[in-house]
């Protein structure tokens, strides 16, 4: 796609289906020819105008809002067209068709073809012109795609303060800060000889230390952004009959899974996506883990074991009315044998004691403090699951002042932490590292370049703009 990056492109830029209105944009270097063939006339820049999208034969294609944003003043820093249509597919597939077909046709004041080239936009093309015209960073290009695939309310006001620059400034803080930092260090470098230690009187090792301290609170933002953003997958596991389904049906407010008293009713898996204070929760369902002999239940069963190896955290589903048989605890004691052979150590398991509502007080007493008791049955119990959930996914601020990141950013900035604690090490031996000192510094730079694309390679370019809806 980057090679391409000069082609003037069209697509249609409002989701697939029928709605009031759709919008046809075109994006490229002079789109002058190409609006007096379409619209019959030049357009004042950025004024809406009422009138027929033209035809070959100038006819009416449909009539509608015309806007013209000449560069640099636009979207993509380049010529905009974008014709506001009555939203049927078939009206804005004729009127993508006619742009393609009128950009091919001679110009009556120049004879040349109107735009030579146009073709049909890549997915997050217009996101990507955008960037690389220095109209926004990656961060914040980003954030177009996350404000769009937001979950949650939560999410959507965080990438909203990505898309502002939020995020962006908090890096260019961080660069700025390194910068002026290895400055000193090159200084030193450079006039070994001077009696002046620039270092030591410009205070380096405090320098660093407050970056260190800058950086570890855009970390913890971040993470917190991320998990907006992504959220996380809990697999709700147990034997048969323990109320796997009642609890995913709970936690939804909604009768999603069959619930039954026959043992293996759920032979695969049921997942829905809840909002815990407007972090998204992606909960499985599971077949009930046993030995079994029908071939349609131990094939659930093994997509169980698949939901729960890929799981952030484990709901370990245990029945209270049945907890005390020898046969149940036998059972519970197996799957906990086989969770903690199958699972890394960091995937936390959390005990549910279900039925609380269907025992005796000593019964229920008897695991107080070993996981949660609750009842799926009539709620009690749930709040205080959502809130352990919250605290499993590390949630530890509420969402204002929050900016949505992702799972690179999160990876980039502990790569810069780990590059600053390189360099403590060598300030610390400054006169024998002072190089070393001076690498790890520049590394930390290129890591936090590559989280606003001042710094990246062109495939992970193509990569992140790829994953963006057409017309983006």
């Amino acid at each position: 796609m980057l090679a391409r990056n000069a082609d003037p492109i069209v697509a249609i830029a409002t989701a697939p289906g029928r709605g009031a209105v759709g919008i046809v944009r075109v994006s490229g270097a002079d789109l002058s020819p190409l609006v007096r063939a379409l619209c019959g006339r030049s357009l004042r820049p950025r004024e809406a105008h009422y009138l027929p999208f033209l035809d070959a034969q100038g006819g009416a294609v449909d009539h509608g809002l015309a806007i013209h944003f000449p560069s640099p003043n636009s979207f993509t820093g380049e010529d905009v067209l974008e014709l506001q249509a009555h939203g049927g597919p078939v009206v804005l597939q004729l009127l993508l068709a006619r742009c393609l077909e009128a950009a091919a046709e001679p110009d009556p004041m120049t004879g040349a073809a109107c735009v030579p080239d146009l073709r049909v936009a890549q997915p997050g093309e217009f996101s990507q012109r955008a960037f690389l015209n220095g109209k926004m960073d990656l961060a914040q290009a980003e954030a177009i795609a996350d404000l769009i695939d937001a979950s949650t309310e939560a999410a959507a006001r965080s990438a909203s303060r990505s898309l502002s620059g939020e995020f962006s400034r908090e890096i260019h803080g961080l660069r700025d800060a390194l910068i002026h930092l290895r400055m000193l260090v090159e200084a030193t470098l450079d006039f070994p000889e001077e009696e002046i230690d620039f270092l030591q009187k410009a205070d380096a090792v405090g320098q660093l230390a407050r970056l260190r301290d800058m950086l570890a609170a855009v970390q913890r933002r971040a993470r917190q952004g991320a998990l907006l953003r992504e959220g996380i997958k809990v697999v709700i596991a147990g034997q048969p009959n323990a109320g796997k389904s009642s609890l995913l049906n709970a936690l939804a407010g909604a009768e999603l899974a069959i619930v039954s008293s026959v043992a293996g009713t759920t032979r695969d898996v049921v997942a829905q996506t809840i909002q815990i204070h407007g972090v998204p929760v992606h909960v499985a369902d599971t077949a009930g883990l046993r030995d079994s002999s029908d071939e349609v239940e131990r094939i659930g069963i093994e997509r169980a074991w698949g939901q729960i190896e890929s799981a952030d955290a484990i709901l370990f589903l245990h029945d209270l009315t049945r907890a005390h048989t020898s046969d149940y605890a036998t059972g519970d004691a197996d799957i906990a044998r086989l969770l903690a052979q199958k699972l890394p150590a960091k995937v936390p398991v959390l005990h549910i004691w279900n039925k609380s509502d269907a025992v005796p007080a000593e019964r229920l007493a008897a695991h107080a403090g070993d996981g949660i008791a609750l009842s799926a049955r009539n709620g009690q119990g749930l709040e205080a699951l959502r809130d352990r959930l919250l605290e499993l996914a590390g949630w530890q601020s509420v969402p204002e002042g929050v900016y949505l990141a992702r799972a690179r950013h999160v990876q980039a900035l502990a790569r810069v932490g780990e590059h600053l604690d390189g360099a403590a090490a060598h300030l610390a031996m400054r006169d024998q590292m002072l190089d070393l000192l001076a690498e790890e510094l520049r590394l930390a730079q290129m890591a936090l370049n590559e989280i606003t694309g001042e710094f990246g390679a062109d495939d992970l370019l193509g990569v992140i703009f790829s994953r963006f809806c057409i017309g983006k």
